[in-house]
């Protein structure tokens, strides 16, 4: 099984890529790494747990990482995730207080030191952890196998998520994700150009009724197929993190190819927007994997498939 560590700042469709990568059978997760992201990162750190507990899984240590941004100040996602960043789905689920020491950039430091080659970081969430790893251990880091992420927009300008050229989780931190993106490191982007292909619908929750899930998917998403159907007039919500993981899960759901692509940090327009080169007018070595396409409708297959083999006991 491939060795992944999953860094989420987990909302709705974090917890989703959780559940995912769980109960696909088909990954080794070390470990899960929190972020401040579309909630503060002890709410992540909450969320996180509760969804190991929820998952029935005692082997998961999740590990705290940044409470902010490198240079500027917190962003988070409350309209689309809820206060609690799970919409309310698992308010009454107490978890155990208590965080392990290790920070979690040193975490993921630690994991590619051990397992060289072997090490798939799968970032869902702002991409700060990552940043203060490459920071403090440049070298150990190209140790990793590849680092799989969710963000960016580079061919649908005007249709991003927080500014028109701009998707949340670089967005939250631009200086974190050029950090990644020029260090050496085998980067594939799952942008906003493919996610949100992969739309969950309210009938499609409605496949996963009579098994285990159904109840946290379908309460879960409530407060984000709403901000959707306000926006988009459809009742339902884009697979952004799970697509990421199914990629790792099957990477021919997506078509890639490789350019040349920068984070822009200074415009008051266009901060957090992922710039790809397609035409090569910089002469730079390509440095992102992107994606061009989607096989959307099987992605959506697989999530169901997976998600629904869980029965209720």
């Amino acid at each position: 099984m491939e060795k992944i560590i999953l860094d989420v700042d987990t909302g709705i469709d974090d917890a989703l890529a959780i559940i995912l990568a769980e109960e696909s059978g088909q990954l080794d997760i070390l470990g899960i790494t929190a972020v401040n992201g579309n909630v503060p990162v002890d709410t992540v750190m909450t969320n996180t747990k509760k969804m190991i507990q929820l998952m029935k899984q005692d082997s998961y240590t999740v590990y705290r990482g940044a409470s902010r941004p490198l240079v500027r100040d917190a962003f988070h996602e409350f309209l689309v995730h809820g206060r609690d960043g799970l919409g309310g789905a698992l308010a009454g689920m107490e978890v155990e207080p208590g965080d392990p020491q290790l920070f979690a950039p040193d975490f993921i430091i630690e994991q590619v030191k051990k397992y060289p080659g072997e090490v798939t970081l799968i970032m869902v969430g702002p991409l700060t952890n990552l940043a203060l790893a490459i920071q403090k251990a440049p070298e150990a880091l190209k140790k990793v196998k590849q680092v799989v992420i969710m963000g960016g927009l580079v061919q649908k300008a005007g249709f991003g998520n927080t500014l028109p050229t701009s998707e949340f989780n670089i967005f939250a931190d631009a200086e974190a994700a050029r950090i990644v993106f020029h260090a050496g490191l085998p980067v594939k982007l799952i942008s906003l150009d493919v996610t949100t292909q992969t739309f969950l619908t309210r009938e499609h929750i409605e496949q996963l009724k009579g098994t285990y899930y159904y109840d946290f998917v379908l309460k879960s998403t409530e407060i984000y197929r709403k901000y959707t159907k306000e926006k988009l007039g459809m009742d339902g919500c884009a697979l952004h993190d799970p697509l990421t993981v199914g990629v790792v899960l099957d990477p021919t759901l997506v078509k890639t190819a490789k350019y040349y692509v920068d984070v822009e940090t200074k415009g008051e327009l266009s901060y957090g927007q992922t710039i790809c080169d397609f035409r090569n007018l910089l002469k730079k070595e390509p440095n992102v994997e992107i994606c061009l396409d989607v096989d959307a409708e099987r992605f959506v297959e697989m999530f169901l498939k997976v998600l629904g083999k869980k029965e209720v006991r």
